[in-house]
């Protein structure tokens, strides 16, 4: 069997199950160029990477895993997580969509804390917009919104212009999108076939944008528990 290539890697010819830790192994191309890791513990770590909600830090796989070495660890928890990134830009959210912005704490030096502004674009703040397709479904005789799939794209400024180019990229035309009255999606009716607006206050938060409040809120809660700081980027 053939191992295509595949995350940025070269790829040697698998001919067993068995002795795939001694015939087989992955060689990063560029970042990893110089280290090794054996076909079994990539697949030890795409197993730890999806058997919980929750994930692992890079550091966490590597106690699991038993190495000694972290650099390898991490560029390669980095090339998994951009491959699963990249497919999942081949697909669009469609139907009922919920839509808002999350801020998330990330690492920044004192200088930027102390130069820059409060409030949004401030210094150790991500803005991300959240998508969430929000389906309809009855329940006991009641309607109730239920969450199929969402998206999280990190937006590098706060304009009109930013949120646009996320939503061409990420939801399909025949969308129909809820929203807060933020200045920032007054185009987004140019993308979707219904755009949606509610005055944000604590009822959209509880009923429209439900689903988008909660991925926010268990986002934020997972890189607390897993993470010790993120960077921006």
């Amino acid at each position: 069997m053939a191992i295509r290539n595949i995350f940025g890697l070269k790829a040697v010819g698998v001919n067993s199950a068995k002795g795939v830790e001694a015939e087989t192994h992955y060689v990063a191309a560029r970042s990893c160029r110089t280290r090794t890791l054996s076909v079994m513990v990539w697949y030890k770590t795409m197993f730890l990477l999806t058997a919980t909600k929750k994930g692992f830090s890079s550091k966490e796989i590597q106690k699991q895993l038993g190495l000694k070495r972290y650099e390898p660890v991490w560029a390669m928890v980095h090339k998994l997580r951009k491959a699963m990134g990249n497919r999942d830009d081949g697909y669009t959210l469609e139907g009922m969509i919920e839509m808002d912005e999350g801020y998330f704490t990330v690492e920044s030096t004192e200088i930027e804390k102390q130069n820059g502004i409060r409030g949004r674009g401030a210094a150790g703040k991500s803005n991300v917009a959240i998508m969430a397709e929000s389906t309809p479904l009855e329940e006991n005789g009641k309607t109730q919104g239920h969450c199929r799939y969402f998206k999280a794209k990190v937006l590098d400024d706060h304009t009109a212009q930013g949120i646009s180019l996320t939503i061409g990229k990420s939801l399909s035309e025949k969308s129909i999108v809820f929203t807060d009255k933020s200045t920032s999606y007054v185009d987004i009716a140019n993308f979707v076939e219904l755009h949606i607006t509610e005055k944000s206050n604590k009822e959209t938060t509880v009923d429209t944008l439900k689903w988008v409040h909660i991925t926010i809120s268990n986002a934020k809660r997972n890189l607390l528990g897993n993470y010790h700081k993120i960077k921006g980027k």
